[in-house]
């Protein structure tokens, strides 16, 4: 008996991690690249198409605890994250090449998963005690989609979710940008081993961090705090740690007024590319275009991906009156994507529009923003806490198919599908962490949001139960709230274990 995943995404990579590591065998099916789709470049499994971007890497955000819980885990997709990792930030951002290479060694060594290369147009059957995991993303095929259409009795929902441009290196102009990271914030730990590391009063790393075995010490200047690393501990080992080295993550492209109303106009009078035959266009709202941003008004975008707050310009001494932040896209440092220029603009308009960025006028770009369309199911109609579809327990829904957006969130749902798929497979209970962990808040908002205004969602504090008594400081709160978290994740794991539920991996 073998557990079938279909689609090799992030959410189906990791579920059929999962799954071969608890011992069970996996047939891992992926169209690519005999049937391509319209964003795909390669044949390999995690393929990022998107942003470059795991977002937060903090215990102080949602996020980072969910990446964390995930480690704790076992996940592999965490794992290949950070052996590709590149600058940027408090966030984890990976070179997108080596991270999908690293994923697609590890499913192609594993013993126990088989891979076939082709496309699958119609759910298999799901009897006796081989369960499937459909983890075909957003661009299902068409086929595939008609299929499962039929299954849930119910038109999909979708949504269009757009691509940022990347640009070469060697054409940004560097005397017209600065590096830095907003608030100087930056996990570029490499170097720092045992002893105090001094971090300046802004830093977000407060109270205790074990996870990390960094510890905040006292000091008798009130306004810098001490790290203490453990002996042969670097900063930026394990979770949801970091501190600043003084280099920045970001080149920052700082616009005038002038520049900025000059922008904002050629921006707004951009064509827009067709969205196909798609009628009715229902952006995300965590991926909206730059241009349909910008329509909602003049100084939208200077509250949203292009506000200066928490940047000096070096040259001036000021903050600039808006920014657009480029991020490094792979390890080799020569391309660099813009942070939040998603778009759907056609590619002439938009070589002519972002080339009025400062330090891009001539600028080369690797790859233009563009738009696909984004499917999934109206989840709390469809599935159960465990990722199982109603009424089919052998029938798994799993990745932004299944209803949760990002690429954390959709590894993390392909996790637990994985995990539950090898407990059926030998005959145990199928079983998710609690409500108050991350993994398990997003579960239970997948299955049971409102039907009727269901949208996917990020993971955030917010869809966790509350603390009982919380601490009245924001950052304590979120603090507390992980802490809480990541307690009852570890006891969960221990009840898996006297349970003699499928082992977790050790990715």
């Amino acid at each position: 008996m073998a557990v079938t995943i279909i689609g090799g995404g992030l959410a189906g990579s990791e579920a059929a991690w999962q799954a071969a590591s608890a011992d069970v065998p996996v047939v891992l099916h992926e169209m690519r690249p005999g049937t391509p789709t319209a964003v795909h470049k390669t044949d390999r499994f995690a393929e990022l198409v998107c942003s470059n971007s795991f977002r937060g890497d903090k215990l102080d955000n949602a996020v980072g605890l969910l990446k964390e819980e995930m480690r704790r885990l076992g996940s592999l997709v965490m794992r290949a994250a950070h052996a590709s990792r590149v600058p940027a930030g408090a966030a984890l951002a990976v070179d997108r090449d080596r991270f999908a290479a690293a994923v697609t060694r590890a499913l192609i060594d594993h013993p126990l998963i088989t891979i076939v290369r082709e496309e699958i147009t119609s759910i298999p059957g799901t009897t006796g005690r081989e369960p499937v995991i459909v983890a075909t993303g957003p661009l299902t095929s068409d086929a595939l989609s008609a299929d499962i259409a039929a299954l849930v009795g119910a038109d999909h929902l979708y949504f269009y979710d757009a691509i940022s441009p990347i640009v070469l290196a060697d054409t940004i102009d560097r005397s017209r940008v600065f590096r830095a990271s907003r608030w100087d914030r930056s996990l570029r730990g490499a170097g720092l081993t045992a002893g105090n590391i001094r971090l300046k009063p802004d830093t977000t790393l407060e109270g205790s961090v074990p996870e990390c075995g960094v510890r905040l010490q006292p000091d008798p200047d009130d306004s810098i705090r001490s790290v203490r690393l453990q002996p042969d501990q670097r900063i930026d080992d394990g979770a949801a740690c970091g501190v600043d080295d003084g280099a920045g993550d970001y080149l920052n492209c700082p616009f005038t007024r002038e520049e900025y109303e000059r922008f904002y106009d050629a921006l707004v009078a951009a064509e827009s590319a067709t969205v196909h035959d798609f009628d009715k266009e229902r952006f995300f709202e965590g991926c909206l275009p730059i241009e349909v941003m910008a329509h909602r008004g003049r100084d939208t975008l200077r509250f949203g991906p292009m506000k200066p707050v928490g940047l000096t310009d070096p040259r001036t001494g000021r903050e600039p009156y808006a920014v657009v932040q480029l991020r490094q896209d792979n390890l080799a440092g020569d391309h660099f994507s813009l942070v939040g220029f998603q778009t759907q603009i056609k590619w002439g308009d938009q070589a002519r529009v972002l080339r009025l960025i400062p330090g891009l006028e001539g600028a080369e770009f690797v790859r233009f923003g563009m738009v696909h369309r984004n499917t999934y199911v109206n989840a709390p109609t469809v599935l159960d806490e465990t990722w199982q579809v109603r009424g089919r327990p052998m029938l798994f829904f799993a990745g932004q198919m299944s209803g949760v957006e990002g690429y954390v969130e959709s590894a993390a749902s392909g996790l637990i599908a994985g995990l539950n798929a090898a407990a059926l497979v030998k005959g145990a209970p199928v079983s998710i962490p609690p409500r108050t962990t991350a993994i398990g808040a997003l579960a239970y908002y997948v299955a049971h949001a409102n039907p009727a205004h269901y949208e996917p969602s990020n993971i955030t504090f917010g869809i966790m139960p509350p603390l009982a008594d919380p601490p009245r400081s924001k950052m304590a709160r979120k603090l507390a709230l992980s802490e809480r978290a990541l307690a009852d994740l570890q006891k969960w794991i221990d009840g898996r274990t006297t349970q003699s539920l499928p082992a977790l991996s050790q990715a």
